[in-house]
């Protein structure tokens, strides 16, 4: 895939709202190339290493790289570890396919993060204040538009305070339909113990990321119902208190970008620990 940049014929096809933004797409550079070296070797082979140690059930990533030129990962959302945890679990190769939503008032504030989210995170700058539908459009046409890509978003729109899997937002639902985009069901074990809403950091310990089944696009009540029914067989102590054998899942219309967006900070975040091409994580 070539550069995106301002000049090339890639940007007159996409919404004139975003040529104020700052580039998003992923650099193919050499510095861009050793700058997410680094951050893979901090990440992978180190963080994911020893300090917290990352083990991946269900699946594997190589596999579905191959069976999935583009998919709409989501997951559970309970900590700041979750984004970088998605991308530790997945082989540093496939990264460049790798996008994810991310807040323009967070991670584009200031030339350090803009540089960080550009260059390590593959962070698509969304303005949670926008009223236009013009980041919904900007992520279906990347969806669309983009040969490979991996698009990474938590349903949920914020973490969970009580580590319980709260109602879905619409906006998956609208990229997947849109797009004719599988969504990839992923259960993240251990992050609300590791590093619970109002902790500084991280604690030391184990952390499991669950791979389940790709689902075709569907309403986002058949999406929350079939992710909390395979859940259920994972733990199920993180489904909705007011969940019965019974009853389905609710599910709440959206109105407005910022009931999918992140209303925190959140980030972008083995087939053994991680990575089974580089063998650790």
């Amino acid at each position: 895939m070539r550069e995106w940049n301002y000049e090339n014929d890639q940007w007159t096809k996409l919404p004139g709202h975003i040529k104020h933004l700052p580039l998003f797409t992923q650099h193919n550079d050499i510095t861009s190339r050793f700058v997410k070296f680094i951050w893979s070797l901090i990440l992978k082979d180190w963080f994911y290493t020893w300090y917290i140690r990352l083990e991946i059930k269900g699946g594997s990533f190589k596999q579905l790289y191959n069976q999935h030129k583009k998919l709409i990962i989501i997951s559970n959302h309970a900590s700041h570890l979750d984004a970088v945890s998605i991308a530790g679990a997945i082989p540093r190769k496939h990264w460049h396919d790798l996008y994810m939503a991310a807040a323009k008032d967070y991670f584009f504030t200031n030339p350090l993060f803009t540089f960080f989210s550009q260059h390590c995170l593959g962070a698509i700058p969304i303005d949670r204040k926008d009223r236009k539908g013009e980041a919904v459009q900007l992520i279906i046409t990347l969806l669309t538009q983009l040969e490979r890509m991996w698009l990474i978003i938590f349903p949920e729109g914020t973490r969970s305070k009580d580590g319980k899997v709260h109602e879905f937002k619409r906006g998956i639902s609208i990229f997947a339909q849109k797009t004719q985009t599988p969504i990839l069901f992923l259960y993240i074990e251990g992050n609300s113990r590791l590093w619970p809403k109002g902790r500084i950091f991280a604690k030391p310990g184990k952390l499991t990321i669950h791979i389940g089944p790709v689902q075709a696009p569907t309403s986002i009540d058949e999406v929350y119902k079939n992710y909390l029914t395979w859940v259920k067989t994972i733990d199920p102590s993180v489904l909705p208190d007011d969940m019965t054998e019974e009853n389905e899942p609710p599910a709440e219309p959206v109105n407005s970008l910022d009931e999918w967006t992140h209303e925190d900070d959140t980030t972008p975040g083995t087939e053994t620990n991680a990575d089974s091409a580089d063998t650790k994580a």
